[in-house]
């Protein structure tokens, strides 16, 4: 390789590679390699050293996501405070990385088999963890399990990714209308 070469690959920062791509690919999930080179302003040929294909970046941003998330739950201090409120605050913490985790929710391959990463299970055991705290507080219905409510907490943030990325929906609103919905359907209600 030629120093001129060797620079231009050196000069590629990975971190812009990955959320160029995570940004393509939240609002066009088939884009092909070549868009996402163009979209991080490289080349295929140097898209293709740093990822050899779109299962290796698919894993990066697997990764980036990961890492989103936990910094979101770390923000978000699950442990203060009503568990409700803990909830409001994960998902404004979130809304950040939504459209990255909507497009990492359909890639199967993520969550099949034996090569599942094991920061989702961290993950999901700290928010199903908040959703337990919220039921033996009274907060939370006790019909509706941990990990039932961390699934939809999921599937809202993709659908509220989706919408406001659609226009079918106002960025002010994706947290009120996620956690509204939510917690419309997991606070617990005084008998009558």
């Amino acid at each position: 390789m030629s120093h001129t070469g060797y620079a231009r690959l050196m000069a590629v920062d990975p971190d812009h590679v990955l959320r160029s791509a995570a940004a393509l690919l939240t609002r066009k999930s088939t884009a092909t390699m070549d868009e996402v080179a163009k979209a991080a302003g490289i080349s295929r040929a140097t898209l293709h050293r740093h990822f050899a294909g779109r299962d290796a970046l698919v894993r990066a941003l697997e990764s980036l996501g990961i890492e989103e998330c936990r910094a979101a739950l770390d923000a978000a201090r699950l442990d203060e405070g009503a568990a409700s409120e803990a909830v409001r605050r994960l998902v404004g913490a979130m809304e950040p990385a939504a459209g990255l985790l909507a497009f990492l929710y359909t890639e199967n391959q993520l969550f099949e088999g034996e090569e599942q990463n094991a920061g989702w299970s961290l993950i999901d055991d700290r928010i199903s963890t908040l959703f337990r705290r919220g039921q033996l507080a009274g907060e939370f219905r006790i019909d509706l399990t941990p990990a039932w409510l961390t699934e939809a907490l999921y599937g809202l943030m993709a659908s509220g990714a989706w919408m406001v990325h659609s226009g079918k929906g106002a960025p002010k609103d994706f947290q009120h209308m996620i956690v509204e919905l939510l917690l419309g359907g997991a606070l617990r209600r005084e008998e009558s």
